[in-house]
């Protein structure tokens, strides 16, 4: 078929959907472009039946949905669960009977209201969140937070300390030199990343405002199994990349904040959880969007906030609470990480982790070749058995694998195989 003024191969595929949402019915367009552009004609072709759209109502079981489907290791963005995608899908066109999609929707309506109350009820009962500390949806990802932290909770000649287990610690370390006097009370960066000192051996400032850490390094694959306690001052934890995989004693913390594209939603959303009491110092040189005050007063709608993802997050914490709530999530996790771990553990220097036994990440797994020019060849059949982004931080090299709350075991145990065959015919 032609294409004309008229008829465009965009004007095909977008063409207004009627109400009765006929795309879900038997349809084929094929389309031959012959633009300029284009030497060669190719064919487009879009079709969907009346069962499909009976399937995403009905939300069958996932192994029969999943044939296209690879198993995504990357470390964020990251992969999500497939009964909320199948769930967000459902609901994209008209959520619930609204007439609108969330996109759509004006943050200050009543429809986007009950998503995000919604949202951070659910995520209050995961966490077991005291009443006394305030929920945040905010944007600029956490590494805004290196910034925002310091410009709300203290002065600019007053001490924090920063306890620097990996990169992203070391980057909120920089960003608070900007806007106050930050100390490293210890490093690993000589060690390479690949351990987490005795608590009781840490030389903290007297006067420090608070005491800031990297609950899980996701880069370097170092996490805290248990945390510090600051002779003065506050707890703040950058949870990004194991937020909402086990369960933690919110009030241990004056701060906790996380990027969402890691283990809850996609990427976009920032959540900062706060003492409420630690609200409404920030400097009158801090930017209005970081002053977490005015966030607080206006219920995370300040100024149009991340809807859509605000959303999403909304229905992983719904799914989570659905498994079990965070308790059950963790053995889970662990079960996963275990197995991986073991993998390599048992392979004979084959595969090698360099990170401490004892604060081994369950979220984010590192490990290298014992003969690293086989790590190239290792990624890219890896891929061939849609088992992707395996490959290591540009900083680090070798491979990573995050085994996020959404990686389902049989990801993980199809990796262990693939391991296995892999030394098998590479020892």
């Amino acid at each position: 078929m032609a294409t004309t003024a008229s008829t465009t191969p965009s004007s095909l595929i977008f063409r207004k959907t009627p109400k009765n949402q006929s795309f879900l019915k038997p349809e084929s367009v094929s389309v031959a472009l012959t633009a300029n552009r284009l030497a060669k004609p190719i064919s487009l072709s879009c079709s969907a039946t009346a069962a499909s759209a009976t399937q995403i109502q009905d939300r069958p079981p996932i192994q029969n949905q999943s044939q296209d489907r690879v198993f995504n290791f990357a470390a964020g963005p990251a992969t999500l669960p497939e009964n909320v995608l199948f769930k967000a899908q459902s609901e994209l066109y008209d959520w619930r009977g609204s007439g609108m999609s969330v996109m759509e929707m004006s943050h200050r309506g009543k429809e986007f209201s009950s998503i995000i109350q919604k949202a951070e009820a659910d995520l209050r009962a995961l966490l077991k969140i005291p009443e006394d500390y305030a929920v945040l949806f905010l944007q600029g990802g956490a590494t805004s937070q290196f910034a925002a932290i310091p410009l709300n909770l203290c002065k600019a000649d007053e001490t924090v300390d920063y306890l620097v287990t990996g990169a992203w610690g070391d980057k909120a370390f920089k960003e608070a030199q900007k806007y106050c006097k930050p100390k490293v009370i210890w490093s690993g960066k000589s060690e390479k990343y690949v351990r987490i000192p005795a608590f009781d051996g840490l030389e903290q400032s007297p006067d420090a405002k608070y005491l800031h850490i990297c609950a899980n390094e996701t880069i370097h694959g170092v996490e805290f199994k248990d945390y510090p306690v600051p002779k003065n001052g506050l707890l703040i934890a950058d949870m990004s990349s194991n937020f909402c995989s086990k369960p933690v004693d919110v009030r241990k913390f004056g701060l906790i904040y996380a990027g969402a594209q890691k283990n809850v939603g996609p990427s976009g959303v920032t959540i900062v959880i706060i003492r409420k009491d630690l609200i409404g110092n920030a400097r009158d040189i801090t930017p209005v969007m970081f002053d977490y005050k005015i966030h607080a007063e206006n219920n995370s709608l300040y100024n149009t906030p991340p809807c859509y993802g605000i959303y999403v997050c909304g229905l992983v914490f719904e799914d989570l609470l659905a498994q079990g709530g965070l308790e059950e999530v963790e053995k889970r996790n662990k079960k996963k990480a275990e197995l991986l771990y073991n993998e390599i553990d048992e392979s004979k220097g084959f595969y090698r982790c360099p990170v401490e036994k004892s604060v081994r990440s369950l979220m984010n797994v590192p490990f290298t070749l014992e003969k690293s020019e086989l790590e190239a060849e290792f990624i890219k059949e890896a891929a061939k058995e849609k088992m992707v982004q395996l490959k290591g931080h540009r900083s680090v090299g070798g491979m990573r694998a995050s085994i996020y709350n959404a990686m389902p075991l049989a990801g993980v145990e199809k990796l262990v195989a693939f391991m296995k065959d892999f030394q098998a015919r590479h020892a």
